[in-house]
């Protein structure tokens, strides 16, 4: 006879609902890696610009906002 399989109590069961959360919650993590990312590169090059700038003796690397009259 055939046996079935019966399911304990206490087995997790994944649905759907578990499912898309996780890819939400990885979606949102892997966001914020390549924002950051993004974000540490521009602040490498920056700063790659202004250590160029001072190598090169100048006195006036780094750029002073006035204030508008």
């Amino acid at each position: 006879m055939g046996e079935r399989e019966v399911q304990k109590p206490d087995e997790y069961v994944e649905t759907a609902r578990d499912r898309r959360l996780a890819n939400i919650v990885l979606l949102l993590l892997l966001v914020v890696i390549v924002g950051g990312g993004i974000w540490l590169a521009n602040a490498m090059f920056d700063q790659r610009v202004l250590d160029d700038c001072l190598a090169q003796g100048r006195r006036n690397c780094a750029p002073v906002e006035a204030p508008a009259r």
